[in-house]
């Protein structure tokens, strides 16, 4: 999957700059992709950083070539709203409110907003409404902090 090289490729790039990659993002469109990456470190991610690994990133993407057509590379911070997608990201942010849409219906629902209560190897918990809902890691399609 072409999310995955991208990710193998620019991963220790951006790592290796002093970021963490925080998410990839490509998508084709009529006129040539959007490969957009997010970039993180502790002390936050100014203007200045996202050059930076524009920079390397593009250098890295000439010389392996790994999308055949035109495309337009974006680097910004997460932000405020940021997307979870590892086991990682969720317990980096536990105790924090979160919106979860799933991929197939849990108890007649796909959408969820609660607090991020505990992360295991499958699923993570929330606490919605007053109840404890436990959601499988595998089967969620977009989760995002909820600030």
């Amino acid at each position: 999957m072409l999310r995955d090289q991208l990710i193998e490729l620019l991963g220790p790039v951006v790592t290796g700059l002093g970021y963490e990659l925080w998410e990839l993002e490509y998508a084709s469109q009529s006129r040539g992709g959007l490969l957009r990456l997010y970039i993180d470190s502790p002390e936050g991610i100014s203007v200045e950083d996202c050059a930076k690994v524009s920079h390397a990133v593009s250098a890295a993407m000439d010389e392996a070539d790994p999308i055949a057509s035109h495309y337009t590379l974006e680097v910004s911070s997460p932000g405020m709203d940021r997307v979870l997608r590892t086991r990682e990201h969720f317990e980096l942010f536990r105790g924090e409110q979160v919106r979860v849409e799933m991929k197939r219906p849990i108890g007649g629902r796909k959408r969820f907003v609660g607090m991020l209560t505990e992360v295991d190897e499958g699923a993570i918990t929330l606490a919605v409404e007053g109840s404890a809902v436990s959601l499988p890691l595998n089967d969620i399609h977009k989760a995002r902090l909820a600030p």
